[in-house]
Parts: C-alpha cells; structure tokens; sequence
C-alpha cells in the first residue's frame, strides 16, 4: 500500500509538472515501489550540490527540483552579497539534460536580478572554477554528475573562492532551499529576454584562453629535451574534455594525439561506455584497443566533466597496464618534487595536500623532499580550502601539489577543484621527461616501491538503493562504531570516528580503523551515490603477500556487513 502522503505528492506533481515529466508519472501509477522512490523525500542538497536519477519526483534531477535549487541559491546570494555585486558563473557537461538545466538555472538567477556568466558551450569542472575567480562571482554551479551511470545528472555548488561550498554554506543554502515550494517559488524570466537585457552573458573566450595558459605555466620540463612526439591516444568518454585537453597538449608542443573517435564527441548516453569512469577498466576498454593498434607509449582519458584522468602505460610485454590513482598521483607529486628542485622551483616551506583516503606512501615521498603533508577529509574541496587558507596566510606559492586516490590531481593555484587537463597535460611530460633518460613510468613506480616500501590501496562500493538501501547503510556505520575489536584477524588499534569532529576537520562521517601490521580501513557513505565506500591500506614486503591480506580484510569486512540488518 503506498503511503497516502506520497500519493498526494504524486498526484500534485501529476497537476502541475512539465508536460516532460507527465508519462512517467503516469507510469508510477502501475509500479507504486518507483513512485515511493521518486517521493520518499526530497533530493539531497549539501556540499555536492545535487545528485541523483534524471526523471520525475522530489527525489529525482528535473526541472522543478533544479529550478527549486537554484532560487535557494539565487536567495542565498541576495542574502551575503550587495546588489549590484551579485553575479554567479555557470557550466555543464555532456550529461541528458545538462544544457537545459543550466539554462534553466540561469534564468532563475537572472529572475533575482543577479548577473549570470554562462560558457556558450559545455565546458569542465574546471574551467567553473576558474571562471568564478577570474570573474569575481559570488557563486558558481556547474551541471554534472560527474563520472555516473548516464542516468544520473547533478549540480554542484562553488563559493566566491572557486570552491565547492562548505558545510556551513550548505547548509544556508538548504535552509533557504526548504522554504520554498517546487512549483510556486521559483521566478524565471526567459534565456533570450535575459539575454538582451545583459543578465545573462556569454562567458568571454579570454577567460578560457586565460585558463589554459595557467594549465601551461605548471610545465616543469623548463629547459630539458623530452620527446615530444610519443605516441598518445586520448579519449574524454564523450565528455567534455576534447576541446581543453586537446588544446593544452597541442599548444605545448604534443602533437602525435589520436582521439578515440567512438568516444570523441559529446553524448550523454555513452553508448561505448556505460559507466563513464576511467577509474574501472570497462571505461578504458575502448582506449586500450586504440593504444594496442597504433603501438601508442601512452593512454589518456578523461571522465565527463574533465576533472579526473586515467592512464595507461605499456608494459615490458607490449600489453598495457591501468595505473590506479594512488600510483599516478605517487609518481606525479615525486615528479613535481624533483623537478622543481632541478629548477630552483621549490618553496621554502612547501605543501602537499592529500586525503585521508589517499596512500600514505604520499607522506613518505614528500617526507624525502623536505615537504609537508597536509590530510584532509575526503573530497576534493577540502584541499581547494586548503590552497585558500594558505593564500589567506600569504603561503599560497607553498602549494605545490595535491591528490585523491579517485583520480584528481592538481598542482597550481589558478583553480580550487581537481583537474584534468592539468593532470593531462602533467602526466604526459612526465612520462616523456621519463622516457628521454631510458625509465617508463611502471619502472620509476617500481623504483619507488623499492625506496619507500610496497603499498596497495584499493577501494570497494557497495551500492545500496532506494530508501531501504539508506537505512542499510545507516545501520552498517552505526554497527562498525559499535565495539569492533579486530577485522581479517587483525587487530584493531585505534578507530579514528570523524563525526564529532576529529584533528580539526570538519564533522563528518566517515570511520577509519588503525590495524595491527601497519593497515587501515576506511568506511564512508558517498555524499553523491547510494554507496558505502571501504579504502584499504596495506604495507607487504611485496604485491603477493599484500593481496592475501587485503582479500582476507575485505571477506571480513563483508561478512561484517552482511550481519547487519536495517
């Protein structure tokens, strides 16, 4: 029997929705589970914005929940910033939708009377947070979800800083999202109109030219000989990393790129690639065929919205192995080291910024270079704020690089979000620096592996939908705190629980246990799926022994889970 408060939600939506949106809720009437999923509650808002399924509901990416959304926003702006001042960049991605929705977005904030700056066409994360700075924005959105299934659209705030927002904000900017009712609060004037009377505006092309110059001035070959012409096959899983990455690469002296022409243009749909993601090897396939027939030295690939990277190198047996993001990023910040003390580049007091989530090897590298190693929490906002406390502190030249193990690199200043085209452009001096003194990069990761010791981080998602998978979810971290004393036969030492608070951090939560043998375990929810994520840490004289126990950690944490009822 569905809940009547439900069906009264329905029925209303049924009233006065788009006419785009009438079908499907036509449809719940003969599947009530999918109706109690499209109005079980209202569409999270926090510090990743939005995310969830595109179609009709409160719990789902449309119209009227992005409308709602941005008038919290737009009410917010009008609420911390002077008329006159108020003004708010805007970007999308690819994604089904992605268009409409940011033109929807801008004109509700054009409604409010506040300036909007749009990209005349998709552009990355990244180029949002460079165009919120280089703008002076109040605010920043860009429509994405990221690296999800084609069924998913989101929206993510940025702060004046270029930041993603922070709790606080987010939590402003809910309250004000709550208040308003989804069909009668939003005010709209249309794109055109707004257009012409200068409250919307293109986003000029000098501020994406700016953004790739700051992507270029992060080269660190200075005057060194690299060979420039490896081959490289690239591929932006039909996001919106073809343009930026191209250009970067080009103007910087690459010019033997092939595109995967399958994944080449932007589609929504990835029909070569459901799960649009270049950490999980079914998203490279296509890339790896490419590097296998053209005998290329390196693969690229970028997810959606162009703020992560992947690679792939060739190995001793002429196949090709994925680099995880903990091995690139482990090379990346050696690399960074080394050549900024070859050119006199290194600060006196320079900083990395990693996760907690992220390998500890990281802390051992910068360790050998005289670099301290700054830990957030998970997500990369969290080392953007750290760029803007340093920057506050008049240290912002001391960032010299930072990290998550999903991908994200970025080692300037000119953004506060991962970014690819950085990573891109990085990666592939590197590997060519590399190459012209006769060392792939799986050899110089081995050569780190000697000096700092062999560590493997994995991660594993469990994926719990629907309303009945966030009550699983909630009772698995409820029991993990809950007198855990050992996991796969190893002890647990210390359980370090984010959710008061912990070193200074922001609440959160998120649970790290400290085991005997020098390993760790992570437990978090995603603040943007319905996913329990578990990071694993372990140090092993070498690869076999350190597989054996993480395949002996995870069993055990699963059969932890499986224990667990909702």
């Amino acid at each position: 029997m569905t809940d009547p408060a439900i069906q009264a939600l329905h029925q209303r939506w049924t009233e006065r929705a788009d006419q785009s949106l009438q079908a499907e809720l036509s449809a719940m009437c003969d599947d009530p589970a999918k109706m109690e999923d499209a109005f079980y509650r209202d569409l999270a808002f926090g510090t990743g914005g939005l995310r969830g399924v595109i179609g009709a509901g409160t719990n789902r990416m449309n119209l009227h929940t992005v409308a709602k959304a941005s008038q919290g926003l737009a009410d917010y702006v009008a609420e911390r910033f002077p008329e006159g001042q108020r003004s708010i960049a805007v970007s999308y991605d690819s994604r089904i939708l992605s268009d409409t929705f940011a033109r929807t977005a801008a004109e509700v904030f054009a409604a409010s009377g506040i300036t909007v700056w749009i990209y005349p066409q998709l552009m990355p994360t990244p180029c949002l947070s460079y165009a919120v700075r280089a703008l002076g924005c109040s605010a920043g959105v860009m429509v994405t979800a990221s690296h999800n299934p084609a069924k998913y659209n989101g929206y993510k705030v940025y702060g004046a800083d270029g930041c993603q927002i922070t709790t606080e904000a987010a939590d402003e900017i809910l309250a004000h999202i709550e208040r308003l009712d989804v069909f009668d609060s939003p005010r709209r004037v249309a794109f055109d109109e707004a257009m012409q009377s200068g409250l919307i505006r293109w986003v000029p092309e000098d501020v994406y030219t700016g953004f790739t110059e700051e992507v270029k001035k992060q080269s660190l070959l200075g005057d060194a000989q690299v060979a420039k012409d490896a081959a490289i096959v690239y591929t932006p899983l039909n996001g919106t990393g073809l343009r930026p990455v191209l250009r970067a690469l080009r103007e910087s002296g690459y010019t033997n790129v092939t595109v995967v022409a399958e994944q080449e243009q932007p589609d929504g749909h990835f029909p070569t690639c459901p799960y649009p993601n270049p950490e999980i090897r079914e998203a490279m396939a296509l890339g790896l065929q490419y590097a296998q027939r053209l005998n290329a030295d390196l693969l690229l690939a970028t997810d959606p919205d162009c703020d992560r990277c992947g690679i792939a190198v060739r190995n001793p047996d002429g196949g090709y192995q994925l680099l995880t993001g903990n091995e690139t990023g482990v090379l990346l910040l050696d690399y960074v080291c080394k050549r900024r003390l070859a050119l006199g580049r290194m600060p006196a007091h320079p900083v990395c910024v990693k996760t907690i989530v992220t390998t500890d090897m990281a802390e051992r590298i910068a360790a050998k270079y005289g670099v301290e190693t700054v830990n957030v929490l998970t997500g990369f906002k969290f080392i953007g704020e750290t760029i803007a406390r340093l920057e506050q502190a008049g240290r912002r030249d001391d960032y010299i690089f930072g990290f998550e193990e999903s991908y994200g690199y970025l080692s300037g200043t000119y953004v506060r979000d991962k970014d690819a085209v950085n990573a891109a452009l990085l990666i592939c001096e590197m590997f060519a620096w590399y190459k012209a003194q006769g060392v792939s990069l799986l050899e110089q990761l081995k050569n780190l592996y000697s000096e700092f010791g062999y560590c493997l981080n994995t991660l594993h998602s469990y994926t719990f939908e629907g309303a009945s998978g966030f009550k699983r979810m909630q009772a698995i971290m409820a029991a993990l705190r809950c007198g855990v004393k050992e996991i796969g036969g190893r002890a647990v030492e210390c359980l370090l629980d984010y959710a008061p608070g912990l070193d200074g951090l922001p609440k959160s939560d998120v649970l790290k246990f400290l085991l005997a043998g020098n390993a760790s375990v992570v437990v978090r929810p995603s603040g943007t799926e319905p996913k329990l994520k578990m990071y694993i840490s372990i140090t092993s004289p070498d690869r076999e022994q350190a597989a054996a126990s993480e395949k002996a950690l995870t069993q055990a944490l699963e059969q932890l889970m499986d224990q667990v009822q909702a």
